[in-house]
């Protein structure tokens, strides 16, 4: 049963989710593989609390869906850091997963020149980390940035945290909404 998933371990999930503002569980459709959408609501995010920084909007996740889900929109801040864990044990076994942070640039957004920092720490510590330059992507539409991969060969237990952050270029930013981190079998 190398690669695929239990139903137990489906049973299981489905019993130990969180509310669907905070995260979703889906099985796609052509590995049979699970997969999850962390949402922004979810995540530790450094001056969330304050309205002047961080506000809360609410949209549908998708078009075709019914919940209202939490998106944080950035208003301003210098220091930009977002965090969330997640337990790998809840992926199917012998697969490598990609992880994604799914976020959308607005047309007056501004302060991006200095990259931002996207990371995964897989349990044990092991880094990925990687810069991304978001001054030159599209704005207005949800784009997606991959952080790292997880494989469930080398980790099958444990909590890995996904960050993102820039807090050493000082320069005000404005303008990013994030949606949350997709976690996905990665296509080869």
């Amino acid at each position: 049963m190398e690669g695929q998933c239990h139903p137990d371990q489906y049973r299981s999930i489905l019993r130990g989710s969180d509310s669907p503002t905070i995260s979703k569980y889906s099985v796609e459709n052509k590995s049979k593989k699970n997969c999850f959408m962390m949402y922004a609501r979810g995540f530790s995010i450094a001056w969330a609390d304050n309205n002047s920084y961080w506000k809360w909007v609410t949209e549908k996740d998708v078009p075709s869906d019914a919940v209202l889900v939490e998106m944080a929109e950035l208003l301003k801040v210098c220091w930009l850091e977002v965090h969330s864990k997640f337990d790998v044990s809840n992926l199917c076994q012998a697969t490598t997963y990609e992880v994604v942070f799914v976020i959308k640039l607005a047309s007056s957004g501004d302060g991006w020149e200095v990259p931002v920092n996207f990371r995964v720490t897989l349990p044990g510590g092991n880094n990925q980390e990687r810069q991304e330059n978001l001054k030159e992507k599209p704005r207005e539409e949800w784009i997606e940035i991959t952080a790292g991969e997880v494989n469930t060969l080398e980790c099958k237990e444990g909590e890995m945290e996904v960050s993102m952050f820039e807090t050493e270029g000082g320069k005000w930013k404005r303008g990013l909404v994030l949606r949350g981190v997709l976690i996905r079998p990665k296509n080869k």
